[in-house]
This record gives structure tokens, C-alpha cells and sequence, in this order.
């Protein structure tokens, strides 16, 4: 137990935990907050309050108050494990829809977080945000073709950046579907199925001969 958890022994309805418990609540709140408010309406003091922590946990597990943004971004596009993701199984079309399906259960867990944290909002035109969406993005890119049944297709580039075009679509329907409230689920997945199938029925087909991947 780290000798900061001490500040907080006499605080009303706290009590210890083990670090990685601690840094997961801490996190927890700062999703929320983050998801909240703007950016620069997020204070430390406040989160720390919600939490239940001493102000100075934070510092001692985030550092300042970007890096545990950074911490958000980061939580916001991690993908679960390999291991944990099941291969859809049937035709085209219902492989399509359990992929959507997994893609908008991913994006509901954390809603408006997600929104925010995808769309640039919060901390702005920040360099090391961009690198970890843009790695975020070819891990999903990746992690799709896996889901279709075309993980030999990885390494190629135009292929990529067709699922990586379509990841856009993604976070433009999720934004509209979430805080917008200009479309609903149903319409989203719809969309998202409807474009993905043929993406991978018709567009991909026609990229693989070009770039000399057997189809």
C-alpha cells in the first residue's frame, strides 16, 4: 500500500485498497469526468473528491492532469485481447452483424468518453494524443480483418486503409448516435452493416487483384 493511502484514513466512507484497485478507480472517475465536461473544466481537486482519494494519489499514479487524460485515450481505444474476441461464424451477413454488434457494445460501454476522446475534443490538436489514436486505429484496422476471416490481408496497405476509411465512418455514426441523438442504434448498425458488407463483398475484391493478394 503506497504511504500516500494514509491521507486518507480519516476520510468518511474510504477505504484501503490494494494500488492497482486504487489506480482503477481513479481511472474510473476521470472516464466519467472527462465524459462530463470539457477538458479544461476537469479539475483534479474535484476528482479526487469523487473518487475518494487524496489529491495527491493522483499525481502519484497519473502524474498531472494531461497525462491522466492520456490515460483515458488510452483506456477509451484499447481493443481486448485476441484471445477474448470470438470469430463471428455464418454467412457474410451475419458475420457482419455480430462485428457491428461488438462494435457499437464497445462504443456504448464508455458513450460520450468515447465520442470525446475519438472526435479530438479535450486537450486539442495534441501530438502524443494523435499517435495513440493512430496506433489505436491500425490495431482495429488489423483486429477487422481478423473478424472477417482475412487476417492474411494485414499487411496490406490499401486493404488498411479501406478498414481504416471505414473506421472513420465508424466514429462519425457513434458521435451522431451518442450525443447527437440524430440517429439510433438500429440506424447505426444498419449503416455500419450495410457499408461493411459491402466493403468487404465488393470493395475488397476489387482492391486484392491490384495490389497482387490472392483472392
Amino acid at each position: 500500500m503506497s504511504p500516500l493511502d494514509t491521507d486518507t484514513a480519516d476520510a468518511p466512507r474510504r477505504r484501503r485498497l490494494e494500488p492497482d484497485e486504487r489506480r482503477a478507480q481513479i481511472l474510473a472517475c476521470a472516464i466519467d469526468m472527462f465524459g462530463e465536461r470539457p477538458y479544461a473544466a476537469v479539475s483534479t481537486a474535484e476528482l479526487a473528491q469523487r473518487a475518494g482519494v487524496a489529491r495527491g494519489l493522483i499525481n502519484h499514479y497519473f502524474g498531472n492532469k494531461r497525462d491522466l487524460y492520456l490515460a483515458v485515450v488510452r483506456r477509451m481505444v484499447t481493443l481486448p485481447r485476441p484471445d477474448k474476441v470470438s470469430i463471428p461464424e455464418g454467412t457474410p451477413g451475419e458475420r457482419v452483424d455480430a462485428i457491428v454488434t461488438w462494435l457499437l457494445d464497445t462504443i456504448a460501454e464508455h458513450g460520450t468518453t468515447w465520442v470525446k476522446v475519438t472526435s479530438h475534443e479535450g486537450v486539442g490538436d495534441d501530438p502524443e494524443v494523435q499517435q495513440i489514436l493512430d496506433q489505436a486505429d491500425d490495431a482495429a484496422a488489423e483486429r477487422m480483418l481478423v473478424m472477417i476471416g482475412r487476417a492474411d490481408l494485414a499487411g496490406n496497405a490499401q486493404l488498411r486503409a479501406l478498414v481504416l476509411a471505414y473506421a472513420g465512418l465508424v466514429k462519425v455514426a457513434g458521435r451522431e448516435w451518442i450525443t447527437r441523438g440524430t440517429l439510433t442504434r438500429d440506424q447505426v448498425h444498419r449503416l455500419l452493416a450495410d457499408t461493411l458488407l459491402t466493403v468487404i463483398t465488393e470493395t475488397m475484391p476489387s482492391v486484392e487483384p491490384e495490389s497482387g493478394v490472392a483472392g
